[in-house]
């Protein structure tokens, strides 16, 4: 795909044509002139994926997705939908399976990838702007493939070695400091009933085959027998660090009504807390995801907490 470049998709009698921008050398591309507000033909929905294997964050522009139900209508085509969170309950929300990423009661200023404390983590998540301040307030995003692909050749092979234990009692819960009663509602809700899972520190991606460094703010330890809990911490840190280089990062500026979609199972993502705490808010609806598989064929398992409620398990 070059830098600019217009691409169209079939299927049937129906042809779309939209223009895709790559926004960044190893993560994200903008979209332009593709109408996402209803049915979308299968011709569509399988560009877009290619789109998503190739960029792992795509930001679409002007798409006509108004509302809550038209969003969760886009995230449909690419699976079943999770409910808004394990543990977080909303009062008044007109879709279970939205989850309003709102300033007044949480701040995500954590590197994490969505929901990796259950067995079977979202496959993809999608963000759509609903009211943001007047600067700031932008997302980053990290591949974590290319974060892989870029470690020294005997780091890759000892991160596939490893495995790693993740829950939502963590430090992605526990910020700096908690200026509201919301934040702390949300914080209380949060872990309410503990979740814990066991993933592989490189996860192979079911579509596209590539290896990424699975991990972020919800891993805790390392299951590796005689190693203390600082000692994991240690190299868990080493590689969020790599992940987190500048080089693989893309910084997503929010417009009104714009719509974000990323690869849940290739990417990390961190909300920056630069303004000033005002009114921000984003809507999220995530599509339910397989169990990761490791690159010595293992499986994810849970160790505590039963998320069947929360997704269903979408097979390979």
């Amino acid at each position: 795909m070059t830098v600019n470049e217009s691409t169209s998709a079939s299927n049937a009698n129906t042809v779309a044509e939209f223009s895709v921008r790559k926004i960044g050398q190893y993560t994200g591309a903008e979209i332009r002139g593709l109408d996402l507000s209803g049915d979308l033909p299968e011709g569509v929905v399988g560009r877009i994926r290619e789109l998503l294997n190739e960029h792992k964050a795509l930001v679409f522009k002007d798409a006509g997705v108004h509302g809550d139900e038209a969003q969760a209508h886009f995230a449909s085509h690419f699976g079943p939908l999770t409910k808004a969170h394990p543990t977080v309950r909303f009062e008044g929300q007109d879709s279970k399976s939205v989850l309003p990423v709102d300033s007044e009661s949480s701040v995500a200023n954590k590197w994490h990838t969505d929901v990796t404390f259950v067995v079977n983590p979202p496959q993809a998540s999608t963000l759509r702007s609903i009211k943001l301040p007047d600067y700031g307030g932008e997302t980053l995003i990290t591949n974590t493939v290319a974060a892989y692909n870029g470690l020294p050749e005997e780091l890759r092979a000892f991160a596939d070695t490893l495995w790693a234990v993740h829950s939502n009692d963590s430090d992605y819960v526990r910020p700096d400091k908690v200026t509201s009663d919301a934040e702390r509602s949300y914080q209380d809700q949060f872990v309410s009933s503990t979740f814990r899972a066991v993933h592989p520190v490189v996860r192979i991606h079911p579509l596209t085959g590539q290896k990424g460094l699975f991990i972020g703010a919800f891993a805790q330890r390392l299951k590796i027998l005689g190693v203390t809990a600082e000692e994991s911490l240690d190299l868990l840190r080493i590689f969020q660090r790599h992940i987190t280089k500048p080089e693989y990062i893309v910084r997503v500026a929010w417009e009104p009504d714009q719509l974000v979609l990323f690869d849940n199972r290739a990417t990390q993502h961190y909300a920056i807390d630069n303004y000033d705490r005002a009114p921000r808010k984003l809507n999220r609806i995530t599509v339910a995801g397989d169990i990761p598989q490791g690159a010595d064929g293992g499986r994810s398992y849970a160790v505590e907490g039963d998320s069947s409620d929360y997704s269903p398990v979408v097979g390979l």
